[in-house]
């Protein structure tokens, strides 16, 4: 059976109940510390936003449980990856992500990087989609081959999978920038995904924070909201289940959870897993992941409405960049600024706005946060 660990936290304690939250989902049984470990951060923004990236206690947390469990901080790797649309390197300081990286003198891996290598690969078990997808070849970074990963999702809707968490984060480290190409069968993608880390990976652990949380059309347009909860599993489908329990989804409903519960990559199944650490029977947060945006709803007709005849000349040409221009025009300068900023400063002024400032970096309104 297997076992998610939830804990309610606070900003005065979150550092040792991520501790503790390892310690109850059995982390060390797990993940290795022989091998070498993929610390694969979540950016889905290089702005700040609240639940929307990985953040800085979450990352700060997990590094001091690994190196204080026998880890060795050569064999950690903080690995990112940009899109077409959000760069890593941005998010790492945005998100104050870098000053944790530094501290520790953890080393980072930038997948998207010229001199990381992608390799072909031909994954033993049957792909429901990506094969077709990239018939020339599915793409993996060679680096990942024979090591540990620990992702770090927040808890946040998504506007073509409902939820996002432990199992899409390998959305951004498996897959190379051409991976918006499997929005259309994003949920299959998602599962293939899961048979090939089960392949390529000697552990996978996940750790989700969820002090802040998302709902709405994320995982940038969201409404934050204090939460104060964190979450770990070896089993990403597991977590993910649990999550969306919690966010007010009926997990079954959610197909990359059904899919992977059938074909047995993981537990989408409540009654079949242990929870462990706070009660959850009770908790709903009623989120209801069915807003949408401007581009969101461009997104789907290009995807699944009465644009998806031309899907591939608006997504896979030489005209594709008009739509990165136009997400990026649309969330940073547009949405950002009309919507975003003003939620941004409503929740800086909580505990836990006070602790992201508390990380070294430039806060959104320009004044520099205190050192830890």
């Amino acid at each position: 059976m297997p076992k998610v660990a939830v804990l309610k936290t606070n900003p005065d304690s979150v550092i040792q109940d991520y501790g503790r939250l390892l310690e109850l989902a059995e982390f060390k049984k797990a993940i290795s510390p022989d091998k070498t470990t993929h610390l694969k951060i979540n950016i889905s923004w290089h702005k700040f936003y609240p639940a929307c990236s990985t953040t800085p206690w979450q990352l700060d947390a997990v590094i001091g449980k690994l190196l204080s469990s026998g880890f060795e901080k050569q064999k950690l790797l903080a690995t990112q990856n940009d899109t077409v649309v959000v760069s890593a390197r941005e998010g790492a300081i945005g998100n104050r992500l870098d000053p944790v990286v530094k501290k520790y003198g953890i080393d980072y891996l930038y997948l998207n990087d010229p001199d990381s290598e992608w390799v072909k690969f031909e994954p033993k078990e049957k792909m429901l989609v990506l094969d077709k997808i990239y018939p020339e070849g599915i793409e993996i970074p060679r680096a990942f081959f024979d090591t540990n990963i620990i992702h770090f999702p927040t808890m946040k809707t998504h506007v073509f999978t409902t939820m996002t968490g432990a199992v899409k984060n390998a959305f951004g480290g498996l897959l190379h920038k051409k991976r918006h190409w499997t929005h259309s069968v994003i949920h299959e993608a998602l599962v293939d995904l899961l048979a090939i880390q089960k392949e390529i990976h000697s552990g996978v652990f996940c750790v989700m924070d969820a002090a802040f949380s998302g709902d709405g059309p994320g995982p940038r347009a969201m409404k934050p909201h204090v939460t104060n909860l964190i979450l770990a599993s070896s089993d990403p489908v597991a977590l993910d289940t649990v999550a969306a329990k919690i966010m007010g989804f009926e997990p079954s409903s959610i197909d990359f959870i059904r899919i992977a519960n059938e074909k047995g990559f993981g537990c989408g199944d409540l009654k079949k897993i242990e929870v462990v650490g706070t009660d959850i029977s009770q908790m709903n947060l009623h989120f209801k992941g069915s807003e949408e945006t401007f581009a969101s709803r461009g997104q789907k007709l290009i995807y699944h409405g009465a644009l998806k005849p031309l899907e591939k000349l608006l997504l896979r040409t030489p005209i594709v960049p008009w739509s990165y221009l136009a997400s990026r025009l649309y969330h940073d300068v547009y949405w950002y600024n009309v919507f975003g900023r003003s939620r941004v400063k409503k929740m800086l002024k909580t505990d836990w706005g006070k602790l992201f400032l508390s990380y070294p970096g430039t806060s959104s309104s320009g004044r520099s946060g205190q050192t830890r």
